[in-house]
């Protein structure tokens, strides 16, 4: 695969600019600029589609998919937790809070070593992008040195993402050897990643944004919130944190503050436009009003709720009230870093809250969600134009003015898992046999903005 700046593309492939209808493109002509924005979508007929495309091939600018190639949107990842890309698969057995403790924080610590974070880093930017990533929403540690080592990963990389040094500064839920020392270190330390993101040399064209960070609210104090809050009314910038993730930590903030986490995060002024909120299995009716009036997002993580949420989010409701939505692997309390896995988790999730999962109780009994499944559209929807939203960032489908972030599905490649028969597979069921059979080997090529990055 080629760079396609100042380029056009000839492809067959899909996208949803909206929810609920697919929409298929057939040979379409894709005019990609120098800033890797699109410049036009021309399809066969249309004025000017015969003429364009002439000209690109004269010109040896005109690159074209092979056959049994067909074009998607990059995924957009709403919540990956970097540094715990090595304990992948592990430790899911125990509930969150101890997780934490005695997984998790002891392996973010040791970020304080900046060979141990450039290596991990590089490779799960690579594994990512391989996967389809091409534009994460990362949490880091709290460690400054390694954050920006994660920020020049993805520069060098080219993949689009959005990173926040955590904060974590509450001495009764952090452990002493990894914590901020105190709300001015946790709000200056944010700040001082801002500064180093938005001034990077290399980082002209904004690939890389920063996000103020607060991991949760069980570990953080008052005063950093409330410092963070203000900065997030300052910066504008990304804000993301965690949200009514499971019965703990909902409860310990009910306990604390006396309201949701919603509320509480509303109180402190980090709900915004650019806010996402991982997880958010528990809000309740008026915490959604609340998020949709702020016009802040969710990141739905399916897979790693079935191991840490203790309840399933209530996806379906939350699109019908408008709220903004995408996917989130949830690395590593997801155990998979594809998107695919994601979208399949949704879709499972939402028919499980669906039907009921109690056989001893009659059928009519057995649920109290009717209405609530979601079905492959939804769950592509959210992981590509639904995340761009989020993110209020111009990608996630092929439209005038957007990125181009997209990834080549080969549904021949030799050791895919892609099965596509001429008689039975037209239209949209291309799509569906995509999105449930897909695997890492049928990703044939990724460009994001524009640039080959795989």
């Amino acid at each position: 695969m080629d760079h396609l700046r100042g380029k056009a593309l000839l492809a067959a492939g899909f996208h949803m600019p909206e929810r609920g209808h697919v929409e298929q493109l057939q040979n379409a002509l894709i005019v990609i600029g120098d800033d890797g924005a699109i410049i036009t979508v021309l399809r066969p007929g249309e004025n000017g589609y015969a003429e364009q495309k002439s000209a690109y091939r004269a010109a040896g600018t005109l690159v074209t998919l092979p056959e049994g190639s067909y074009l998607l949107p990059g995924f957009v990842d709403l919540h990956v937790h970097a540094p715990q890309y090595p304990q992948l698969g592990n430790a899911l057995d125990v509930p969150l809070e101890v997780w934490l403790h005695k997984y998790t924080f002891p392996l973010e610590a040791r970020y304080a070593d900046t060979a141990f974070a450039r290596q991990t880093y590089r490779l799960l930017v690579d594994d990512l992008i391989a996967n389809g990533t091409t534009t994460a929403l990362y949490f880091a540690t709290i460690h400054q040195d390694a954050t920006r080592i994660l920020a020049d990963t993805c520069l060098e990389r080219g993949q689009r993402a959005v990173i926040g040094k955590v904060a974590m500064d509450n001495a009764e839920q952090c452990p002493d050897y990894y914590r901020d020392a105190s709300p001015d270190a946790a709000i200056r330390g944010t700040e001082d990643l801002i500064g180093y993101i938005s001034r990077h040399p290399d980082n002209g064209e904004a690939l890389v944004r920063p996000a103020i960070t607060p991991r949760f609210i069980p570990s953080c104090t008052d005063a950093t919130l409330q410092g963070l809050g203000e900065l997030a009314k300052q910066c504008g910038c990304h804000v993301q944190t965690h949200c009514s993730e499971s019965d703990w930590e909902h409860g310990y903030v009910i306990a604390r503050h006396g309201v949701t986490d919603t509320e509480s995060l509303d109180r402190f002024g980090l709900l915004g436009r650019r806010s996402v909120l991982a997880h958010a299995n528990f809000i309740t009716g008026k915490d959604m009003a609340t998020i949709h009036a702020r016009k802040s997002a969710i990141a739905h993580c399916p897979l790693s709720n079935a191991y840490f949420a203790n309840a399933v989010f209530p996806l379906q409701a939350a699109l019908e009230k408008g709220l903004h939505v995408g996917l989130g692997t949830d690395i590593s309390g997801g155990p998979s870093g594809s998107m695919f896995d994601s979208m399949r988790s949704a879709i499972m999730a939402a028919r499980l809250l669906e039907s009921g999962v109690d056989p001893d109780l009659a059928t009519a009994n057995r649920s109290r969600r009717a209405g609530a499944r979601i079905d492959f559209r939804d769950a592509f929807y959210l992981a590509t134009t639904g995340g761009g939203v989020a993110l209020d960032l111009p990608v996630g489908h092929f439209s005038q003015g957007y990125q181009f972030d997209a990834m080549v599905i080969d549904s021949m490649a030799e050791r895919g898992t892609i099965r596509l028969w001429d008689d039975l597979d037209r239209g949209e069921h291309i799509l569906q046999k995509i999105l449930y059979t897909a695997s890492k080997p049928n990703i044939a090529g990724v460009w994001i903005g524009g640039r080959q990055a795989l």
